[in-house]
């Protein structure tokens, strides 16, 4: 079984998860950590459950889902995965942060493209990667067909929707991939959002006023 840890961090109140099982090796997913205090929770939860962190996973370019990149890749010298069709997010990282007022340390780029239909395995278990781009190009979503959930970046939130004005954002296909990819899958599967409460397929399905209209 894949266990789940939520936190919220920084400015944005960004939802950051560490998955991880009974082999004790685990993933970071968009670990938006941007301060010592911040990333000292990170660290102390994987100390205190004797965790091995193999994978730093985002689900998109955002600032405040890779801010934290710094602060976990220099600590664990662990690799980088994320879409590429993200990396002019990366590379402007420090100019978004700026336009926010915002201060962040320069992320590291992505060591290994992950895509559609990817599958990404650490200790037990397997994540399936969904391709889930318009609120970027490259948003991506991590889904546990075993375990019932997905981490779905900032594509879907509890009855609402990802923005789509910011670069490279799309709203047509954002919809679509909504539409295509998280409404197809099981409907009591468990949706992780970017920001804010979890939610299920079903109910967005049912009460999102986005596809309720």
């Amino acid at each position: 079984m894949t266990k789940i840890k939520r936190f919220v961090f920084n400015d944005f109140q960004t939802n950051a998860f560490i998955l991880y099982d009974d082999s004790y090796e685990a993933v970071i997913i968009d670990g938006g950590a941007n301060s010592h205090s911040e990333f000292k929770q990170i660290h102390d939860f994987i100390t205190e459950n004797h965790l091995v962190p193999k994978y730093i996973m985002n689900t998109h370019g955002h600032i405040d889902h890779i801010c934290g990149n710094y602060y976990i890749e220099s600590h664990y010298r662990i690799p980088v995965l994320m879409n590429f069709d993200d990396n002019f997010l990366v590379d402007s990282a420090l100019e978004q942060a700026n336009m926010f007022g915002y201060a962040i340390e320069q992320p590291p780029k992505p060591d290994k493209n992950i895509k559609d239909h990817d599958i990404i395995k650490f200790g037990d278990s397997r994540i399936q990667v969904i391709g889930l781009p318009g609120h970027s190009p490259g948003g991506t979503g991590f889904y546990c067909p075993e375990d019932g959930f997905l981490i779905a970046g900032d594509t879907i939130f509890l009855e609402s929707i990802g923005r789509t004005d910011l670069p490279g954002g799309n709203y047509e296909h954002l919809m679509e991939s909504i539409i295509t990819r998280i409404f197809t899958l099981p409907p009591e599967t468990i949706i992780y959002p970017g920001h804010g409460p979890e939610t299920t397929v079903g109910d967005e399905k049912k009460y999102n006023p986005f596809f309720t209209r």
